[in-house]
């Protein structure tokens, strides 16, 4: 998901749409319960690949209504919110046909960028403040009722930037009652990130009201690595971490965190098969976990070649017809 993300995020950042005041079409204090969960069961489309699916089409046959689109950055390093746009259906129309659909969405914010790039508003916005009002941006333009922090690479190495995170979000949830918010994590091999507990301890100590906090565990082992067990150890530790810090008990922690995977060959050779799936949304029901997300619906298709063991960005590289994981995912409630 790293290595493939940034190569697809380099690809497009010309085409990027900025955020811009004409996009405005709803106060901040308009927000409400969205009718249908915007963050429980929503995988991630990519609005970087020019390959996005047919949103009418897909939720007919999935039954999932609601997504999660990723990114906005900040390639200009001046704490001004962009999409990743590739180009073809651009994100308005994205959202406006998942809403037109019954559906509604998450936006998510930063993701993986690689060696060399500053683009997340984290680092960039000199203060909480700042980055608040480019989240509100966000949340404004696109009238999203919840808010995605993908918090990775040097971001989250960066405890000044873990800060102001916290601290942003904390000031965009008492400026938007109802928006849901929710922190996105990378994971390791044989424990949680260092980073990831120190982020969850400052938001429980400031009581920032994040809603979720939620954990890939992919992109650690290699080909041979059990990914069922892998998700449920990893995703075992991040409870842990919760729990600890909010002071709650074990299924009040689960209910407090989610999981986002990745559907098919990861960027490690890593193996999500379709039964893995299965089991890991049943793990996750037993659990009652609050969120169970993947990357991506762009790949929820099988390769031209079948089983082909490979990375790609437009397809799973495991055998499974086309939509297969989204549908799935439909039967997750929590």
């Amino acid at each position: 998901m790293r290595r493939l993300r940034y190569a697809l995020i380099s690809a497009v950042l010309a085409a990027s749409a900025l955020v811009t005041a004409q996009q405005i079409g709803q106060s901040p204090a308009a927000h409400t319960a969205a009718a249908v969960d915007p963050v429980i069961n929503s995988p991630y489309i990519y609005l970087g690949n020019w390959v996005k699916p047919d949103i009418p089409k897909l939720v007919a046959a999935t039954g999932v209504k609601s997504y999660t689109l990723a990114f906005f950055t900040d390639p200009g390093g001046n704490c001004s919110p962009v999409w990743a746009n590739g180009g073809g259906t651009t994100p308005e129309q994205v959202i406006s046909a998942i809403r037109a659909s019954g559906g509604e969405i998450t936006v998510s914010v930063g993701g993986y960028s690689g060696e060399g790039v500053r683009d997340k508003l984290g680092q960039n916005c000199a203060s909480a403040t700042a980055l608040a009002a480019a989240y509100q941006k966000i949340v404004t333009s696109t009238r999203t009722v919840a808010l995605d922090i993908d918090i990775e690479d040097k971001e989250v190495l960066d405890k000044a930037a873990r800060d102001k995170v916290v601290a942003a979000l904390k000031i965009v949830k008492q400026n938007n009652p109802g928006l849901r918010t929710v922190v996105t994590f990378g994971n390791h091999l044989d424990s949680l990130p260092t980073e990831n507990v120190d982020m969850i301890s400052v938001a429980a100590a400031t009581s920032a009201n994040i809603d979720l906090f939620t954990l890939m565990p992919f992109d650690n082992g290699n080909a041979g690595t059990d990914m069922f067990a892998l998700t449920k150890t990893s995703v075992d530790r991040l409870k842990e971490a919760v729990k600890g810090s909010f002071k709650l008990t074990d299924e009040q922690a689960y209910r407090m965190i989610g999981l986002t995977s990745m559907n098919g060959i990861t960027d490690k050779r890593e193996k999500v098969s379709l039964a893995n799936w299965k089991q890991i949304i049943a793990w996750a029901k037993e659990k009652h976990l609050s969120r169970v997300s993947f990357w991506s619906v762009n790949r929820d298709y099988q390769c031209a070649g079948g089983e082909t063991g490979e990375l790609s960005a437009t397809c799973s590289g495991v055998a499974q017809q086309d939509w297969d994981f989204t549908r799935a995912l439909a039967s997750f409630n929590g």
